[in-house]
């Protein structure tokens, strides 16, 4: 009787309570960009719509043309011989050419181009590497896009930027020649997203902030003269100041006038 209510009088412990999981939506929102610094633009608005809206691009769209060519040349013969010039330059001067690009160019400005033409841009430090962007572009896609593989690259010539290639994952954005502004096209590993009639396929937060890709600056404005035009309204200044030489008579050079004295 006695043990009875001694047990009966104690009162019970209450359960702990187990504490209250959060959403995952946190988690996933740690992947989104952190800061607002940075822009997108919207697709180029055009008065007829583009080819592959109604099919896909005809052949001769991707054959490149003489002035591309001979572009590409130029630039694959720049680098040659920086590769070749490579070997024969110090430690220090290397140094030395890198601290001097980083002070002319502290920031480099990136701008992702979507296969829709949607252009995400943001500005790095130009001594960030190539991941720094693959992580800002990956934290602005759509939840079910992020497991999904894809390469930056930069043409023309056509140079993929992988983080898994030693080359370019060890150098800085400066070192990779991307300072002070480059333009990046990405391509999916599934081609099903890289169609230009296919959405970015961008969270929905970073596409409330798209915006109007700014025109380009026109250099038709009549109130400005073209620096050709001035340097043609120049020479005709200076050979108009010039006396004329008369009728019939010959033009001897100054050299020989000194001659004959």
């Amino acid at each position: 009787m006695s043990t009875a209510a001694s047990s009966g009088s104690t009162p019970a412990s209450p359960e702990p309570q187990k504490p209250v999981e959060q959403p995952e939506a946190t988690t996933s929102a740690a992947t989104q960009p952190t800061d607002d610094n940075y822009k997108v633009y919207r697709p180029p608005k055009a008065s007829a719509p583009p080819p592959s809206a109604t099919g896909d691009f005809p052949e001769d769209y991707f054959e490149p043309t003489a002035a591309d060519l001979k572009v590409a040349q130029a630039t694959l013969h720049a680098r040659t011989v920086a590769l070749q010039n490579a070997p024969l330059q110090t430690r220090v001067m290397r140094e030395q050419k890198e601290k001097a690009k980083l002070e002319r160019w502290p920031n480099t400005t990136i701008r992702v181009r979507f296969n829709d033409q949607t252009q995400l841009e943001k500005v790095f430090p130009s001594s960030s590497k190539i991941r720094a962007v693959y992580a800002f572009v990956r934290g602005s896609l759509r939840e079910d896009v992020k497991p999904i593989k894809f390469i930056l690259s930069q043409s023309p010539p056509l140079r993929d930027l992988k983080v898994s290639d030693a080359a370019v994952r060890d150098l800085t954005l400066a070192q990779l020649q991307l300072a002070p502004s480059s333009v990046l096209l990405l391509r999916f590993e599934d081609d099903a997203l890289n169609h230009s009639n296919v959405p970015a396929p961008l969270a929905a937060n970073v596409l409330e902030q798209a915006i109007d890709l700014p025109p380009p600056p026109s250099y038709d404005d009549k109130g400005k003269s073209s620096p050709l035009a001035s340097s043609s309204s120049r020479t005709l200044a200076s050979s108009s100041s010039q006396p004329a030489a008369a009728p019939g008579e010959k033009k001897v050079p100054k050299w020989l006038k000194l001659g004959k004295k």
